[in-house]
C-alpha cells in the first residue's frame, strides 16, 4: 500500500495533468483573471470550483498564484509553466541557469543531465543553449513538472526516475547518466526547515563530492553559507548576488573551474565578476577615515574582500569586521559607498543629541559586529528634524562604535 507521501504525490501529479488539459488551461486562465482583480480566496475558490469543479477549481488557483510569484523572475515563460510551492522556491532565476549552461556547455559538451530537476529550471536552460538533456528525479511531481515545462516551451527534455545517488556511483569516464556535462541542486530544506549539515542534504555532501570527482564538466548548487574547508582541491568556488542578497553559491568541477575564488554580482542586468587564483589574505587595518565602503555580499563569503581593498586603496576599520574606508569616494560594483561626517563611541544617548544638533529625524541603521537590533534603534532615533543619514553601529579597533554617514 502507497505511503502518505506517495499517495500525496499521485493526487499531486494526477491534479498536474488535469491542469494540462485544454479545460485546465481556461481554468488557470480564469484564475489569473481573479488575481489580476484581486478577487478575495474564498469568493475566487467558490467561482472556479463552480465553473470546472473542484478537481480543477482549486488546484488552478494554486498554480496561478505560484506563476504569480514566478512572474518576476521567469517573465511572461511563467504562464505556461506549472509549479508548486516547493519547487519553485527551489527553482532559482532562469538568467542564473542560462549562465550556468552557458559556462557549462562552452567546452563543447553535447550531452548534459540535470540531476534532481525540481521544476525543470536548469534543464530548460541546458537545452536552450543546445544540449541533449537529460533530467532525473525519484519525486514523480518533480518529473511531472518538468516533462511539462519543457513541452510547454518547445523543448525537448528526456525525463527519467532514478536516484542520483545510485547515479553518481556509477559515473565513469567523466560522464554521469551517459551524459558529459552535469548540473546538481541537493535539497537542502525539509519540513519548511533549513538543513545545515551538507551531510543531511538530499543527495548528500558525499555525493556531492563523489560527483565533482567523478565528472569534471559539472556544477553544484549549494549552501551560501557553505565552508570554505569543504572546498575540494582544484574546484572553483562562486558566490552570486542580485540585489544586495547571495542569490546562490556555486561549485564548478575541475574540467570547467577556471580560478581559486569568484564573487559574481548581479545589478542592473550587467554582471560583474571578481575571481582571485589564492587567497589575498586579509586587507591591512586604519582609522575610519572619510568614506565607508560596504562590501558586496558575495565579495564577503568569497573571502575576497582584501582583493576590493587592494583596488581601491581601502583600508579595513577593525580585523574583523567586513567594512572598509578609504579618503575619497569610489566608483566600484563591488561595494556602496557612504560619506562619514562623525566617528563617535557607540552611545544612544550621544548619538540622539548629535542627530538632533544637525536636524536629522530620519535614519537607516546599518550593522555588523554589534548586537543591536536595527530596527528598535530606528524608532528610538527617529526626531522632528528633516534631515537623513545612515548610522552604522560597528566595531572599531575591537570598540563598539558609531559612524555616522550621509543619507
Amino acid at each position: 500500500m502507497p505511503s502518505e507521501v506517495e499517495q500525496a504525490a499521485e493526487e499531486t501529479v494526477r491534479q498536474l495533468r488535469l491542469l494540462a488539459t485544454p479545460e485546465g488551461a481556461a481554468a488557470l486562465t480564469r484564475a489569473a483573471g481573479l488575481l489580476a482583480d484581486r478577487t478575495d480566496v474564498v469568493t475566487a475558490l467558490s467561482r472556479l470550483r463552480a465553473e470546472f469543479g473542484a478537481d480543477v477549481g482549486g488546484p488552478a488557483w494554486g498554480v496561478a498564484r505560484q506563476r504569480e510569484r514566478a512572474r518576476p523572475a521567469f517573465g511572461a515563460d511563467a504562464d505556461r509553466l506549472l509549479f508548486t510551492g516547493d519547487t519553485l522556491e527551489q527553482a532559482g532565476r532562469p538568467e542564473l541557469a542560462d549562465r550556468r549552461a552557458a559556462r557549462l556547455l562552452a567546452g563543447g559538451a553535447a550531452t548534459a543531465v540535470d540531476l534532481g530537476c525540481a521544476s525543470g529550471t536548469d534543464a530548460v536552460a541546458l537545452a536552450r543553449a543546445g544540449a541533449s538533456v537529460v533530467a532525473v528525479d525519484r519525486d514523480p511531481v518533480a518529473r511531472e513538472l518538468t516533462a511539462h515545462n519543457a513541452a510547454a516551451l518547445g523543448l525537448a527534455v528526456q525525463v527519467r526516475d532514478a536516484d542520483v545517488v545510485d547515479l553518481v556511483a556509477a559515473a565513469a569516464d567523466g560522464r554521469v547518466a551517459g551524459c558529459e556535462a552535469a548540473v546538481l541542486d541537493p535539497a537542502r530544506r525539509a519540513h519548511g526547515r533549513r538543513i545545515t549539515d551538507p551531510g543531511g542534504w538530499s543527495p548528500p555532501w558525499s555525493t556531492v563530492a563523489a560527483l565533482l570527482d567523478a565528472v569534471p564538466r559539472c556544477v553544484v548548487k549549494v549552501a551560501p553559507g557553505l565552508d570554505h574547508d569543504r572546498v575540494p582541491e582544484g574546484v572553483e568556488a562562486e558566490w552570486v548576488s542580485a540585489g544586495g542578497s547571495i542569490v546562490e553559491a556555486l561549485l564548478w568541477g575541475r574540467g570547467v573551474s577556471a580560478t581559486w575564488r569568484r564573487a559574481t554580482v548581479v545589478r542592473a542586468g550587467a554582471v560583474h565578476e571578481l575571481t582571485a587564483d589564492a587567497d589575498p589574505g586579509r586587507a591591512p587595518v586604519a582609522a575610519p577615515r572619510g568614506w565607508l565602503h560596504e562590501p558586496d555580499p558575495a565579495v564577503i563569503r568569497s573571502g575576497l574582500v582584501a582583493t576590493v581593498a587592494a583596488q581601491l586603496g581601502a583600508t579595513l576599520v577593525d580585523e574583523q569586521i567586513a567594512y572598509l574606508t578609504s579618503d575619497a569616494p569610489v566608483d566600484s560594483p563591488w561595494v556602496s559607498s557612504y560619506r562619514v561626517t562623525d566617528v563617535l563611541p557607540f552611545s544612544v544617548k550621544r548619538l540622539k543629541a548629535l542627530l538632533r544638533e544637525r536636524g536629522i529625524g530620519r535614519v537607516v541603521v546599518k550593522k555588523r559586529g554589534s548586537a543591536v537590533e536595527p530596527e528598535a534603534l530606528v524608532k528610538q532615533l527617529r526626531g522632528k528634524g528633516e534631515g537623513r543619514a545612515v548610522v552604522v553601529v560597528t566595531r572599531v579597533a575591537d570598540v563598539p562604535t558609531v559612524l555616522l554617514c550621509e543619507g
